[in-house]
């Protein structure tokens, strides 16, 4: 019998992978970045072919994208599409809110509490990346607890699809000095979780979400981003 087909380096792809996961996650690679596979593969010291595969990975995944004369690229939302995003959001985050606190333990608020410290320790150093992590992770805290891991999965695939505008409105929120949106709903969510009222921590999650769309939509307009 003959293999026509080689075994790919699944372990190596994995990594160069991640690697540019990481970087489009942390505004290394912002929207509309260009991902030129022979820089890349420099960038990471290895051969072209598992920076393809992890290009390709990153399309499936809706990180990145194709575009005529250009070849992949990260991908960048209109602001019509952030709304789309950010509508949908509010309807999957304000249910897992709702389902979670139902279910939530007191050693869950506690690991709450603790990812919400650390979010307001990064706030007051201004480390963009570091608080939005902190917050992602407190949200999966209660989120986890509602029990629908599809649920879940769903919600982080849309936090990484909107990083990038993600982090322009946290920046702004920090330039800007004055907004206490950044953790004023997260400090109420973690009182709901506590107080185990299913309604309130729903109404923290819309607010909190109308809230964000607003920043962002505010930062794109000034930056004049289409």
């Amino acid at each position: 019998m003959v293999i026509s087909q080689r075994a790919e380096p699944t372990l190596l792809t994995d990594q160069v992978y991640a690697m540019i996961h990481a970087a489009i996650l942390s505004g290394d690679l912002p929207a509309g970045s260009r991902l030129k596979v022979r820089d890349l593969a420099e960038q990471v010291g290895t051969s072209v072919m598992p920076v393809r595969e992890a290009i390709r990975r990153l399309e499936e995944t809706g990180l990145a994208e194709r575009q005529p004369h250009k070849g992949a690229v990260v991908k960048s939302l209109t602001l019509e599409e952030l709304i789309h995003v950010y509508d949908v959001r509010r309807l999957l985050e304000t249910e897992a809110a709702r389902l979670g606190t139902e279910k939530v333990t007191d050693e869950d608020c506690d690991r709450m509490q603790s990812e919400y410290d650390l979010m307001r320790k990064a706030i007051d150093e201004r480390r963009v990346i570091d608080l939005l992590d902190h917050d992602e992770a407190m949200l999966s805290i209660l989120y986890e607890a509602a029990g629908n891991p599809v649920l879940l999965q769903m919600i982080r695939a849309l936090w990484q699809q909107c990083r990038a505008y993600k982090i322009v409105g946290a920046q702004g929120s920090l330039d800007t000095g004055k907004d206490d949106s950044l953790w004023r709903h997260q400090q109420d969510l973690v009182a709901a979780a506590r107080n185990a009222d299913p309604a309130a921590a729903a109404a923290v999650n819309e607010a909190s979400l109308l809230d964000a769309s607003e920043r962002i939509k505010t930062r794109l307009a000034e930056q004049g981003a289409p």
